[in-house]
């Protein structure tokens, strides 16, 4: 068919229609009909699908309309797990985990710890199996009965696993349980084999000399303090620890010697299965403070089991959170300064509250709770502790009436 054309107008009536249009059009509205052709939706960046659908009365044909290609999708993983982790302040074991993309129960159990196990700064965890076998060229250590001191990120199942022989069996010889913490420097016992000996076993590691006592005193007597002297210094001198010769003088950590003053040097630490050296002396320290507010042998028991659940009867310098020393207080809500919280002989005293407490009303010991002779071993240590794991204290409270036992 013949086209027409109209010259007056200058309008070709057979071009497209979108032509026709912008023909006729002030530039400042040709333009924009041009952008509202072409521009691209802000979310047309997810499809490149059929072309855009474009209304039939502006006559613009769908091959003129760019086709939108979609862009690229961005994934996010987690960051590729090392073989091992040094645990930083505030670190949890959930937190680590979901940092590696693990998962909370496989990192427990690759490093020996239960869902109420403490970590603490410096420790160092596994986070693969590669990292927690043992290393194929390590020569097998003697089954035979010992000892073994603690390094920096062993765990029980590993320490039973070099010396051939259960982690039951290492935790029973200890009187520790599954939930126990171990650390670097402690001495624990090695049972017998449970499997056949090596071929090659390792010496046995000669024991440590014990510390010779100063010439001008004996353990078991006194000391004259001079210039220069710690309490610490001093109880290393006796072969003694120091938590031994705070607890005979009546002292904290905060407490202040001074030359000429004399302190007593107790004879040696009590010796229970089970129990470390510093463990045992902390315990004799809430006994006797326990004797001296006068308190029945229910409670101070009930602060032994609490005190060997919280800290594993350590005065510890780190905890979850701003929890401290023995008892696990926390400055923020009210226990005392962290100085304070690390004496033990006035955290112990904060345990069991009543007339005595140091921190007043700001806090509830024991005494405090009304009823506490009626409640269970747990329920009372709950009562005071407000743990995250109240069914915990349980476990100890065996374990605490016999210490008690011993120590009289």
């Amino acid at each position: 068919m013949r086209q027409v054309r109209n010259t007056k107008s200058g309008v070709d009536h057979g071009a497209p229609p979108s032509r026709a249009i912008l023909a006729g059009v002030p530039v400042a509205v040709a333009g924009s009909i041009a952008l509202s052709l072409s521009a691209v939706p802000a979310h047309a960046a997810t499809t490149d699908a059929a072309p855009l659908s474009v209304p039939r009365t502006l006559g613009v044909a769908a091959a003129d309309v760019p086709r939108v290609t979609a862009l690229p999708a961005v994934r996010v993983t987690a960051q590729t797990a090392p073989p091992t982790y040094t645990v930083q302040r505030g670190d949890t074991v959930s937190r680590i985990a979901a940092r590696f993309g693990l998962r909370t129960a496989d990192v427990l159990a690759l490093n020996g710890l239960g869902w109420s196990s403490t970590i603490y700064p410096g420790q160092v965890l596994k986070l693969s199996a590669a990292a927690a076998a043992p290393a194929p060229a390590a020569p097998a250590p003697a089954p035979a009965a010992g000892s073994y001191t603690v390094q920096r990120g062993d765990t029980i199942s590993a320490i039973a696993k070099r010396h051939g022989t259960t982690t039951n069996a290492v935790l029973s010889a200890n009187g520790l349980g599954w939930s126990s913490i171990i650390y670097p420097g402690q001495t624990i016992k090695i049972p017998g084999a449970a499997t056949p000996a090596a071929s090659v076993p390792a010496p046995a590691p000669a024991p440590a000399p014990a510390p010779a006592p100063a010439p001008h005193a004996s353990a078991g007597g006194s000391h004259t303090i001079a210039a220069g002297d710690t309490i610490s210094s001093i109880a290393k001198r006796y072969g003694v620890t120091t938590n031994a010769v705070l607890s005979a003088n009546g002292l904290g950590w905060s407490s202040i010697i001074y030359p000429g003053q004399t302190i007593k040097i107790p004879s040696s630490a009590t010796s229970i299965p089970g129990l470390t050296a510093e463990q045992v002396s902390n315990a004799q320290l809430i006994v006797r403070i326990g004797r001296e507010l006068g308190v029945s042998d229910r409670a101070i028991a009930i602060a032994l089991g609490t005190a060997m659940q919280e800290s594993s009867l350590r005065n510890v310098t780190w905890g979850d959170r701003d929890s401290l020393g023995l008892f696990q207080q926390r400055p923020s809500y009210g226990w005392g300064t962290a100085a304070e919280v690390q004496d033990a002989a006035r955290a112990t005293r904060a345990f069991f509250g009543g007339a005595g407490d140091p921190n007043g009303s700001r806090t509830r010991g024991l005494l405090d709770i009304p009823g506490w002779e009626n409640l269970t071993f747990t329920q009372a240590a709950q009562a005071v502790q407000i743990s995250a794991y109240p069914d915990a204290y349980a476990r100890w409270e065996a374990s605490a009436y016999s210490w008690l036992a011993a120590l009289g």
